[in-house]
């Protein structure tokens, strides 16, 4: 169904281009999908500019789930830490593998810096694609820096989605009662160290278009 195109506006997400169509004979339900470099986000013209807010940042979020759980093997994340180590850090954190693990129940990711090896928990496949960036930036930058301290949260400080990410992932810690995340006031060791390191509930830790009915 064609939407009024007078009532359409593009918006921005991150890196990425988004537009919003209005359409009167929309009433129920609310869709999205890729179109080249852009997403589309389809309305009801009746909603509110804070619902748009809100169904935008939803659907942005269920396609990005889509599209992990559609092409990310341990081939593509490899790639993808290295494409995100070469923006972030310059290329300086060089991990010798990325690989996703199923035995990482109460963490999200791992890394053992003396090895270089980085292991993401298949319970990340499906989140959106900003918090699997979030954590393998979270994983390179323990390659780099072994601890919590405040060097650590500085390199951190590159990735500019880092809060949000942070957010998705309390909460899900939140609903399954995990341990929580580590904030900038919990300093580890900042220099040194061997062995297997990261965020208390993102490692190291023991423990094509979509549509939605508005329901109204």
């Amino acid at each position: 169904m064609p939407a009024d195109p007078s009532r359409s506006r593009p918006l921005t997400s991150g890196t990425s281009a988004v537009e919003v169509r209005r359409s009167a004979r929309r009433s129920r339900t609310v869709s999205a999908y890729r179109e080249g470099d852009r997403t589309i986000v389809l309305i009801p013209a009746r909603m509110s500019e804070a619902e748009e807010r809100r169904w935008v940042s939803v659907m942005l979020d269920k396609l990005a789930a889509q599209e992990s759980r559609r092409v990310l093997g341990d081939g593509a994340l490899t790639e993808r830490a290295e494409r995100l180590s070469a923006q972030y850090f310059d290329g300086r954190a060089r991990p010798a593998s990325v690989r996703w693990v199923t035995n990482q129940n109460t963490r999200w990711g791992s890394c053992t810096p003396a090895e270089g090896s980085i292991r993401l928990s298949h319970r990340l496949q499906g989140m959106p694609e900003y918090v699997v960036d979030y954590v393998l930036v979270h994983e390179l930058a323990h390659l780099l820096v072994p601890g919590h301290g405040p060097r650590f949260w500085r390199l951190l400080d590159a990735y500019p989605r880092t809060e949000r990410a942070r957010g998705y992932l309390e909460g899900v810690v939140a609903a399954e009662r995990l341990p929580h995340l580590p904030s900038r006031g919990d300093h580890g060791d900042d220099h040194g160290g061997h062995g297997e390191h990261g965020p208390d509930g993102v490692d190291d830790l023991d423990g094509d278009g979509l549509g939605e009915d508005l329901g109204v």
